[in-house]
């Protein structure tokens, strides 16, 4: 697979648009808001809009897909169920985060671990990693060796759990036992930042790096 990060809105969010160099049949993954320069985007690379995957249903993630899902007319896949209290208190989000108001919307199809999603003739596997929100899910194209894991992971750091329904163990749990196992050489695009690799965060990351979770078994 092919991919293009877009930062989105004023939280710098990384909408990222994967796609199946054979077909050009691509995903919008987490399309968080900009819906012009989105579209702008697909058009520019003649690609063909298949899906809408949403990782976890944070406002500045998905805060763009009820105008965008009509507009394509294509399905909106994901996140896990879990994340189902987040997409219905768009509203609040919006209020509280300073984001216009946005349309709603409710997924075509909800998630769980172990999953596949289909883009063009690739096949990306769901991982259900909670922790952030409890229904997060990460997509991951084992053949390209490229995940897209949201807001669980970053370069140098790890995502937030002081949202509603946060939880740091489950994250920890999630990046050290879900992700890292994927192997060092997987590039993973993050929420927000640049990428970089699961091997050098299980190194060097100062949350769940080697020396981190030493730290914890002292």
């Amino acid at each position: 697979m092919d991919f293009r990060v877009l930062p989105v809105t004023p939280f710098e969010q990384n909408c990222t648009l994967l796609w199946c160099e054979r077909t050009r049949r691509a995903a919008v993954v987490d399309p968080g808001g900009e819906p012009g320069r989105i579209l702008a985007l697909l058009e520019s690379l003649a690609l063909t809009p298949e899906c809408i995957l949403l990782t976890h249903g944070h406002i500045d993630h998905v805060g763009a897909t009820g105008e965008l899902a009509p507009r394509l007319e294509v399905p909106i896949i994901g996140p896990h169920r879990e994340d189902a209290f987040l997409i219905q208190s768009l509203p609040a989000q919006c209020e509280l985060f300073g984001f216009p108001p946005v349309l709603d919307f409710e997924p075509d199809r909800w998630l769980v671990g172990g999953d596949e999603v289909t883009v063009g003739d690739q096949v990306l596997s769901v991982i259900h990693c909670p922790g952030h929100t409890p229904g997060h899910v990460v997509f991951f194209d084992a053949d390209g060796r490229l995940a897209q894991v949201g807001d669980v992971l970053f370069r140098g750091s790890i995502g937030r759990t002081d949202f509603p329904r946060g939880n740091r163990a489950q994250l920890i749990a999630s990046i050290t036992e879900r992700l890292f196992p994927l192997g060092d050489d997987v590039r993973f695009i993050p929420g927000h930042g640049p990428m970089s690799t699961l091997g050098v965060e299980r190194r060097e990351n100062p949350y769940v790096g080697e020396r981190a979770i030493a730290r914890r078994h002292i």
